[in-house]
């Protein structure tokens, strides 16, 4: 895993530009640096050791030279590979994998690259014809940015090493900003900087003569064999992905693995015994804490476990720095999560294996039932009036039923864009200073639903995943955060061959009215306990929404709100009013306020010209703490003084093989209650379930409602609720069953 950078042109003192370029991506690949220079381009190259650690070192050439590689990634098939190309005469000086890019490429150029298997980014110089070919992984695993600069190209990992390209001039992109309110993050392949793109995943580039041209060789279909059994799909998961297991374990290094209590990570460590394995979580309670889950899976495996609780103080110290070096801002709480378990791992291990891309390519996000819950009530209720009963449902406090009746008003394309779904239009006209700029989100994803106009709704949600949330969240923040402490992260799931059974798998056996990921966990619970394998979707949850009810942090993020930074993008007196609406517990804007809070930070450090370390929070004072309660900040006892815990199991054998089962089935008239088991509440009318942080069992935060508790500790769990608004719930849905048998009796006359 490594960083590479370049550019073409004449430049005055390039070598320095060019080391300025490498140095700035040093976490990258702290281990070694490598530099190549001519009187056309210069490239440069940050090395994380992982395979053949003496000489594996980059740039790298073909034998007569005239071909010059940077590679960031790994290649798991390259032995074979490499026979195939010695046979064909080509010579080896390296036992790296980067070699065989050079000699693949030499050999079969551009058709080298659905030979691949692994995570790639890479760049190729051609001496002779002065051309440059850059080309990306299938998935977008490794990140691959470029720019233009008059007629030379600027090219490297992370955006911030073309910032110190002396020509670049760093223009903020308000079209950037205008999508981020919406999808909680830049879709690919604009960025927050103007004129600076992504290489698209599965892409490849041609640079010559001033001229770019990209192309796509690779995109993910689903092709679902509707033949195949329960029975054989799970054991075509099971070899396909205990084969990938083995080809992403391969390294010169120790190998590790990210564990939560989920299925995707929990099946990845079953193949980890005997190493280690890493976890991280809040003290607010299991909702917010894996840890034990993941210590006694970890034990039955028989893997020694680390783990480490954040203090609040910690993650809100450590949003900035996350900010940094992400590049781009990402509203995704869990990202500063994971950056602290990768910190935690790299102190044990250079690369681990993370659980990504399992719920896009097996069906494993909530939402995705959404299609089969709706499906009767959008049949039988006509379209105007489903719109009239989400105006209504608008306005009503957070109760149960509201998010159902809200989500099912529009068809799928008018309201998914993804896995997350911040602001509509309507809302980002409302807090935009510049309202002009505010666009209708389901506009951006339109050729996505055009493109899988032949699928059914819950494969058209996967493949709009796949190509926006996958590439735009999922792996964005893995890359970056690992690399941040650089640690090479790997996602066994997101494999060209399990991609392969995957794309196969029939519909009901990726979602179903039993489970989400139906099949993979049948796999998986051939090695996992049967409650882990079947566990419901839980991400990797956050207490945002708990700090932002505690006066301390409502400050921090209120002082934000009304900076000038803040002033000069938003209406801050409507911001204010989502902050203070969530800190009265009126509605649960915590989503809405970490997407502005998110973006300011970020702001500040690429525009602004502020160091992360100057926008970490003071710390809350003690007396604070205390008031609020010592469960915010205080250590478990088994856990010592700098937050890490260690455990080391005893196994007292091999897990026993888990029985398939199946829960009974679901009942028509039990589809509306089936919905109620989404985690978020919805933010507006098209508003989308985020895998990310999860709610309360009970919910308590309601619009214009008042809690009542004899016992404090009780009062999260089990509030008495005292309507004030002036609409019954009850009357309301009484009502609304009585209009619904109505218009069904219309419709059948």
């Amino acid at each position: 895993m490594c960083g590479i950078c370049g550019f073409t042109g004449e430049l005055e003192n390039r070598e320095a530009v060019l080391q300025r370029m490498t140095e700035v991506i040093t976490h990258r690949g702290p281990d070694s640096d490598g530099y190549y220079t001519d009187d056309y381009i210069s490239m440069g190259f940050r090395r994380l050791s992982i395979i053949d650690l003496d000489t594996g070192d980059q740039p790298i050439t073909n034998e007569d030279g005239n071909l010059v590689l940077t590679f960031n990634g790994e290649i798991y098939n390259y032995k074979e590979l490499r026979k195939e190309l010695e046979a064909q005469g080509h010579t080896f000086a390296t036992n790296a994998d980067s070699e065989v890019l050079v000699h693949g490429f030499e050999e079969w150029g551009e058709d080298m690259l659905p030979m691949l298997r692994g995570m790639f980014a890479f760049a190729i110089y051609n001496k002779d014809n002065k051309s440059i070919f850059l080309a990306r992984d299938y998935f977008g695993i490794k990140p691959l940015h470029y720019t233009m600069i008059d007629d030379d190209l600027c090219y490297a990992s992370e955006i911030k090493s073309i910032l110190e390209h002396p020509n670049f001039v760093k223009v903020f992109n308000d079209k950037a900003l205008d999508s981020y309110l919406s999808f909680q993050y830049c879709p690919q392949p604009m960025t927050f900087f103007k004129d600076v793109y992504c290489l698209m995943p599965g892409h490849f580039m041609w640079f010559k003569d001033g001229m770019i041209e990209t192309q796509k060789y690779f995109e993910a279909k689903f092709k679902p064999d509707n033949n195949m059994s329960e029975d054989e799909a799970v054991a075509k998961i099971e070899q396909v992905f205990e084969d990938s297991i083995n080809a992403h374990k391969i390294a010169d290094v120790p190998v590790g693995c990210f564990l939560s209590s989920g299925v995707d990570s929990s099946y990845v460590s079953t193949y980890f015994e005997g190493q280690k394995t890493f976890t991280v979580g809040f003290d607010f309670g299991e909702k917010y804490n894996e840890i034990s889950w993941a210590q006694e899976l970890s034990e039955k495996i028989g893997v020694e476990h680390h783990s480490k609780l954040i203090s609040s103080e910690e993650f809100w110290a450590a949003v900035p720095k996350v900010q940094y070096h992400m590049d781009q801002p990402l509203a995704d709480p869990s990202c500063v999560a994971l950056y602290f378990v990768a910190k935690l791992a790299s102190e044990h291990v250079k690369v681990v294996l993370s659980g990504e891309g399992a719920d896009e390519l097996f069906g494993g996000y909530t939402c995705y039932n959404d299609p089969r819950v709706f499906k009767l009530y959008q049949k039988v209720v006509p379209y105007f009036m489903r719109r009239a009963i989400g105006w209504v449902c608008s306005k009503l406090p957070d109760i149960k039923g509201r998010d159902f009746l809200l989500r099912a008003v529009h068809p799928l394309d008018k309201r998914y864009i993804g896995n997350a779904y911040m602001y509509d239009e309507k809302q980002k006209k409302a807090i935009l200073k510049d309202p002009s700029i505010a666009t209708d989100p389901t506009r951006q994803i339109r050729r996505l639903y055009t493109r899988a106009r032949r699928y059914d709704d819950e494969t058209k949600m996967q493949y709009v995943d796949i190509n926006t949330w996958l590439i735009g969240d999922i792996l964005l923040k893995a890359d970056r955060m690992s690399m941040a402490n650089s640690l090479e992260l790997r996602v066994p799931f997101l494999d060209k061959e399990v991609y392969e059974v995957a794309s196969k798998l029939p519909t009901p056996l990726r979602v179903n009215k039993f489970n989400t990921k139906y099949a993979m966990r049948k796999a998986a619970a051939r090695r996992l306990p049967e409650e882990v394998a079947e566990k419901p979707k839980l991400g990797f949850p956050v207490p945002t929404r708990v700090w932002l009810r505690d006066e301390h942090y409502y400050n921090v993020v209120k002082a934000m709100f009304t900076s000038p930074t803040a002033q000069k993008f938003f209406n801050t007196d409507i911001l204010l009013e989502y902050l203070d609406e969530h800190f009265e517990e009126k509605e649960d804007n915590s989503r809405r306020i970490w997407t502005i809070y998110v973006f300011l930070v970020w702001y500040q450090i690429y525009f602004g010209a502020v160091e992360p370390e100057e926008l970490a929070p003071e710390a809350k004072p003690e007396d604070g703490e205390a008031a609020d309660g010592e469960a915010e900040t205080q250590q478990s006892e088994d856990v010592p003084a700098d937050g890490t815990k260690v455990f080391t199991p005893v196994k007292e054998g091999e897990v026993a093989e888990q029985t398939e089962s199946a829960d009974a089935p679901i009942e028509a008239e039990e589809i509306a209650a089936e919905a109620e088991q989404d985690d978020e509440p919805a933010d507006a009318l098209e508003s989308e379930n985020v895998e990310v942080e999860a709610a309360p069992e009970q919910p308590v935060q309601k619009r214009r409602m008042t809690f009542e508790s004899a016992d404090e500790e009780e009062e999260e769990e089990r509030p008495v609720l005292t309507f004030t608004d002036d609409i019954d719930p009850d009357d309301f849905f009484a009502g609304l069953k009585s209009k619904l048998r109505d218009n069904f009796e219309e419709d059948n006359n």
